[in-house]
């Protein structure tokens, strides 16, 4: 009887096996890469803080990081590569690079974050949320008007530009599949996506100048040369929340007699609504801290104004910019002002994506029984 054998590459190692044989040659304990992480900063800080000294001059912080960074994914990957292998340590570094370039990525956020914090504390006050600037020079007023101003040229640009985006969205999915016209809305839509925000109030400035005569400044002409900017957001966002709605629940409300329309509102839109929801207030906050089109559109105004139909209006973007632009006397309480205008705005976002949260929490479609 012949007896077949496996050759000697495809038998299992036993425990006498030599260590190349085997799937890995170790494993490096959890607290091992932060204590090189540890180990590179502290090597960065000494060459680094014997410069400082020599130089007379403080420690160089950006410097120190990158320098930390640079050791810590020469480190990891050569310590885990004799330790764990290659194949580990390209993978703890490919960690480690993705990890640096998220940090990165996060220090002008928190920066903005923390300087906006700290130099707009300094002017906001009760008077600054209470009052316009209508006779006001040097100290005092504040910001009222632009407030009002910012939430009445957003809403309005919102209900021009939600409807047409997410109606364009559900023909493009729905309906338009490869039709030629479908095809052309796509493209027209990837290019107002980077048109430029100038561009859109210029648009909307030439339109009412046609009517009006030049020299016109109304919050609606502000309000429609946002939709310019939204609509393209809103389209594109709803149109990939809808294609990832399943094919399968729309094919059981036809098997059940529903009508192509019936189905669109009762299931397709009531599975993307958080999706949707998401993509309308990026289309907003795209919008909200918009400056030149407004400048163009809306005008500049000490006043409140709460017609948009009828007069120039005042936003908080534009109200920042005049106040730290056009500088009086004390030119910190101009300042002041400005920064106090910047915070409110990331507020008054912050707040907008709190709420579209919620809102689809509530109307997003309940997965248990």
């Amino acid at each position: 009887m012949t007896v077949i054998t496996a050759p000697p590459s495809a038998q299992k190692p036993g425990p006498d096996a030599p260590p190349s044989l085997r799937l890995t040659n170790g494993h490096l304990p959890a607290w091992a890469p932060w204590a090189i992480l540890g180990g590179s900063v502290a090597i960065s800080l000494v060459v680094f803080g014997i410069a400082a000294l020599a130089g007379g001059s403080g420690i160089n912080i950006a410097g120190t990081a990158v320098v930390a960074a640079l050791l810590f994914l020469v480190l990891i990957f050569v310590i885990s590569t004799v330790v764990e292998g290659r194949r580990k340590g390209v993978d703890r570094l490919v960690t480690g690079v993705v990890s640096a370039a998220f940090l990165l990525a996060m220090v002008p956020l928190v920066s903005v974050a923390w300087t906006v914090i700290v130099n707009g504390v300094a002017g906001l006050s009760g008077e600054f949320l209470t009052s316009s600037m209508r006779n006001v020079v040097g100290e005092g007023g504040g910001a009222l008007h632009a407030i009002i101003g910012t939430l009445l040229i957003t809403l309005a640009a919102a209900i021009i530009s939600i409807p047409i985006g997410l109606f364009t969205a559900i023909y493009l999915v729905e309906y338009g599949q490869d039709r030629r016209l479908a095809r052309s809305i796509t493209f027209l839509v990837d290019v107002m996506t980077g048109i430029p925000s100038i561009v859109a109030g210029l648009f909307a400035y030439a339109v009412f100048a046609i009517f009006f005569g030049p020299g016109i400044r109304l919050g609606i002409m502000g309000s429609i040369a946002l939709a310019v900017l939204m609509i393209p957001v809103v389209v594109r966002s709803s149109e990939e929340m809808l294609r990832l709605v399943p094919n399968e629940l729309r094919e059981a409300a036809y098997a059940l007699g529903v009508p192509k329309w019936l189905t669109i509102v009762k299931v397709v839109l009531p599975t993307s609504i958080a999706g949707i929801t998401t993509g309308v207030m990026l289309s907003i906050s795209r919008v909200i801290g918009e400056t030149a089109p407004l400048l163009l559109t809306a005008g500049v105004t000490a006043s409140m104004n709460y017609d948009l139909f009828s007069g120039r209006m005042m936003t908080l973007p534009v109200f920042a910019y005049s106040q730290y632009m056009n500088q009086g006397i004390p030119a910190q309480a101009y300042i002041d002002r400005a920064w106090a205008a910047a915070l409110v705005l990331i507020i008054i976002v912050m707040v907008l994506n709190l709420v579209a949260r919620l809102v689809a929490k509530v109307f997003a479609p309940k997965t248990g029984r």
